[in-house]
């Protein structure tokens, strides 16, 4: 029986990236609120352990469910994930302690990206697949447009109570979307028919799907790219708008219509600009313009102590915003249709990775540094040779990730070497007639240009 409505397309996807995360958005300022009053002592301590948890169980369980979603459908793994992801956001006022430890946990399905991004595999052709990634992200920028600004007009003028409330009607909302309206992707012959199929360790095990990824020089330089380039971005999400606030001295309605702004720059980098640059300059040299950008937003952000060098790092920071589904495009070039979610749960896993190591890295560094996140007048940030030494540190990351990304080939056919070896071997990709290399986002197989095979 035919399951959603209509044909799947990439219109289904984003509906479902808007919905989560404009829902999480929400919670902003009331989850700054909750985490100051559960641990007024250890606030940012306490803020990179749980997302350090919950980046870890990410880069665990991303490739095993990745993997899954190549034979079981991509559907029924869109709707545990999103349930998983959504369903600590009740919890915030009832019990703010199973409220972070239900966050934390929720972390190994914390990778709706990698499914939805291997759902848009599906039902793309090559040509297409560059676009249609660049909508996903800018979506998700669209999401956190003007839902951070609406949760703290709620929170201020109605209380944290609704805001939670709102968040969690608009997740339940997504969650009835996935089970009413979203059709399956991944074609009837590419997936098993039955549940009971035998789970390798194999197959669950990260580090072997890493390795295995490294016989690939072209997957292995990938991933690389990606880590360098996403830790200080992963790392910068979780203190800058605190270093606007306290350091550079932003008001809240400053850094709402800063985020507002931004948002909508990077709608228009995701979906015009990129759309264009791939078209004119090619996949590998958008990916390294995009890097160029991220190098020069870092610095700026870095060595930046007035308002105005923030506004324009800001602008700067959009333009980068093309680098991972231009990296996403990459990719899966690399890769069959059976392997997509693999690889993408591995693209997943590793930003999963960083979403960990980046908070807690940064507030070392700022430690480190003596550069402290509360109490920094206007007056000493002007004496600051280096007001934000993180920025300035990651920015030689991404130059580094830049380096790297210099190696990876242009055109990359999908080759089975790496993977061939796993067919008959027990695990669930093997059950696949082709088992080359998973791909994450956009350009690859001839096979996938027929949407019907």
């Amino acid at each position: 029986m035919q399951q959603g409505i209509g044909k799947p397309s990439v219109y289904h996807a984003v509906v479902v990236i808007f919905l989560e995360f404009f829902a999480w958005g929400l919670l902003t300022t009331p989850m700054l609120t909750v985490l100051h009053e559960t641990f007024p002592q250890h606030t940012f301590l306490m803020n990179g352990l749980i997302q350090g948890v919950k980046g870890l169980l990410s880069f665990m369980s991303a490739p095993l469910i990745g993997a899954l979603s190549d034979v079981w459908g991509r559907r029924s793994f869109l709707l545990v994930t999103v349930f998983f992801t959504c369903a600590p956001i009740p919890l915030m006022r009832l019990s703010p302690w199973w409220y972070f430890a239900m966050i934390s946990v929720s972390g190994a399905f914390s990778v709706t990206f990698s499914v939805i991004f291997a759902y848009v595999a599906d039902v793309t052709e090559e040509r297409e697949r560059s676009t249609a990634y660049g909508l996903v992200s800018a979506t998700f920028a669209a999401s956190l447009v003007t839902s951070p600004a609406i949760g703290a007009y709620l929170s201020t003028n109605y209380g944290d109570n609704l805001v939670v409330l709102v968040a969690t009607l608009i997740a339940l909302a997504d969650i009835c979307f996935i089970l009413l309206a979203v059709p399956e992707s991944l074609p009837e012959k590419m997936r098993l028919n039955t549940w009971g199929a035998p789970i390798s360790w194999e197959q669950a095990d990260p580090f072997a799907s890493l390795r295995r990824v490294g016989k690939d020089t072209t997957v292995l330089l990938i991933c690389i790219t990606v880590f360098l380039s996403y830790l200080p971005e992963a790392g910068q999400y979780s203190s800058f708008f605190l270093y606007l606030r306290q350091v550079i001295n932003f008001s809240p309605t400053t850094i709402a219509v800063f985020i507002g702004v931004v948002g909508i720059l990077s709608i228009l980098a995701q979906t015009l600009f990129l759309t264009l640059l791939m078209r004119t300059i090619g996949n590998k040299n958008t990916v390294l313009l995009g890097l160029g950008f991220q190098i020069l937003q870092l610095a700026w952000y870095g060595l930046g102590s007035e308002p105005w060098m923030m506004w324009a790092a800001g602008a700067v920071a959009a333009m980068s915003s093309i680098t991972f589904p231009a990296v996403s495009a990459l990719v899966s070039r690399s890769a069959d249709p059976d392997q997509q979610g693999l690889v993408q749960g591995m693209i997943t896993g590793i930003r999963g990775l960083c979403n960990g190591l980046g908070p807690a890295l940064y507030g070392f560094i700022f430690f480190l540094f003596n550069v402290e996140l509360s109490g920094i007048t206007s007056n000493e940030v002007s004496h600051l040779i280096v007001p934000g030494p993180p920025f300035l540190l990651g920015a030689c990351a991404v130059l580094v990730a830049f380096l790297v990304a210099l190696f990876i080939p242009e055109h990359q056919p999908a080759s089975a070497s790496a993977f061939q070896e796993r067919k008959g071997s027990g695990s669930l990709a093997g059950a696949h007639v082709n088992t080359p290399l998973p791909g994450s986002d956009e350009d690859f197989e001839p096979l996938l240009e027929d949407s019907t095979v």
